[in-house]
């Protein structure tokens, strides 16, 4: 696989994550925001209005007007810094990882950008016990760690004498 085409794969990948991710948080922004409102799916899964204005899990939340430029900005570099990383991967998984982070990163910032906040509104809960509210953006960089982590512990060069090419 050449830089090319890795790149042109996981940057394809992160414009989709992108795209899905402002799709549903316009969606959100309109239903569930104003007034707020909260939809029952499931039993186990609703949709409701939350403003994220730290990183995961509402670390580093803060009111200070700098906080959503500097984390914003700390995610498109650390997003660069992947693009570099992507163009050298050597497989398949870490390629696919590395462009769901960068999409939901940037599809993050641009929610800091535009309403110094992260539109969050897909709380997974069982009972009482709820996890934090995520997004789209949120699932692709987790899932984008599962494939760097599936990478790094699965196809190791020499592990099974089979190729780097993630096939």
């Amino acid at each position: 696989m050449t830089a090319k085409s890795r790149l042109r794969l996981g940057l394809s990948l992160g414009f989709v994550i992108l795209v899905l991710d402002h799709i549903t948080k316009a969606w959100a922004l309109n239903r569930l925001f104003f007034p707020p409102d909260r939809i029952e799916v499931i039993s186990v899964l609703n949709f409701v209005p939350v403003w994220n204005r730290g990183v995961s899990f509402g670390l580093l939340a803060s009111d200070s007007p700098y906080t959503p430029w500097l984390l914003g900005g700390f995610a498109l570099a650390v997003s660069i810094a992947m693009v570099v990383w992507m163009a050298r991967a050597t497989t398949q998984w870490l390629v696919i990882g590395l462009g769901l982070i960068v999409g939901g990163a940037v599809g993050n910032a641009i929610d800091r950008a535009l309403h110094g906040a992260v539109v969050d509104f897909i709380d997974v809960h069982w009972g009482d016990l709820h996890w934090p509210a995520f997004n789209i953006a949120d699932a692709a960089i987790t899932i984008g760690v599962g494939f760097i982590l599936l990478d790094a512990f699965v196809t190791r060069p020499g592990r099974d004498g089979g190729s780097r090419d993630g096939s």
